[in-house]
């Protein structure tokens, strides 16, 4: 058995490898890149915009029923308690609206340094397999780039549907008693077996949890509670007495709009692997050019 935390570590950086520069063709990755992100931004913007002028029309066509219903001089009589009520809804609606979308956020952004940080655990071990005995190295160097390939093939589109991908899993459980198989002889082995272990352990942690962030989101029942305020807050909203008419609509027409967009925008977020906006594979195509191209 050999400790880990008793050896000194090396940076890979500091490893005496050539051809370790990161090259993507300019124009291929800005054409491929522009492609990806014009589709989906525009497809993004055709569902929120749909979803927000349905919720529009049906919040007017509410209200205009409600004024039609409700006396405006009933209305006004009852301005100051439906204003406290109202009042004290709309902050708890901002407390949980403000917690949700930090925790999406918290998500998406966690999300992308996951990608890069299990990214950057292949290059730095299928540089770090450089250096071993000649059998192991061409065997676990074939092993993370196929595990890359993996990733961006086939396991990417899974992640849309919260599932792994087979081969990935079974690529990556590889890689791992490959590594473990290796048995250091020389104190230069030990270390670099060490070195290894840690960038084992680095692409293991990352792929769970993105794994984890991609089937997992916002628990059910905060939706409900947000739902239902929302709901509330506009039905509240229809027995505030205003003299115009137009100005009540105007009102409450941007008020749902806000609503509405504050939500989809919330959705969008929580599925980091799944909507138009998802973390992209950059990272693995970047290594995957690197090491491919000095394959």
């Amino acid at each position: 058995m050999y400790t880990v935390s008793t050896v000194r570590l090396i940076d890979i950086e500091d490893l005496p490898l050539e051809g370790t520069q990161l090259y993507l063709d300019p124009h291929k990755t800005e054409k491929r890149y522009s492609q990806r992100g014009e589709g989906s931004t525009l497809s993004t913007v055709l569902i929120g915009g749909l979803i927000l002028a349905l919720a529009v029309l049906l919040a007017v066509a509410g209200l205009i029923f409600a004024q039609h219903r409700i006396p405006l001089e009933l209305r006004q009589s009852h301005n100051t308690p439906i204003g406290i009520i109202y009042g004290a809804l709309y902050v708890t609606f901002g407390v949980i609206i403000g917690f949700s979308t930090y925790l999406v956020l918290n998500k998406y952004t966690t999300s992308q340094t996951t990608v890069v940080n299990e990214a950057s655990a292949v290059r730095s071990l299928y540089y770090l397999a450089g250096q071993f005995p000649e059998s192991q190295r061409d065997q676990i160097q074939e092993l993370l780039t196929s595990y890359a390939r993996a990733v961006v093939d086939d396991e990417w589109p899974l992640m849309g549907e919260g599932q792994p991908s087979p081969r990935a899993t079974a690529l990556d459980q590889q890689i791992t008693e490959s590594v473990y198989g290796f048995q250091p002889s020389t104190s230069a082995e030990q270390t670099l077996y060490s070195q290894a272990l840690l960038r084992v352990y680095d692409l293991n942690q990352n792929r769970s949890i993105r794994l984890l962030y991609a089937r997992a989101g916002l628990p059910p029942i905060l939706w409900f509670v947000v739902g239902v305020l929302a709901v509330i807050i506009l039905l509240f909203s229809y027995f505030v007495g205003m003299e115009s008419a137009r100005l009540h609509i105007l009102a409450v027409a941007v008020l749902t709009a806000g609503f509405a967009f504050t939500i989809f925008t919330i959705i969008s977020l929580d599925q980091p692997f799944g909507g138009d906006l998802r973390v992209n594979p950059d990272a693995f195509e970047i290594v995957l050019n690197e090491i491919e191209g000095d394959s």
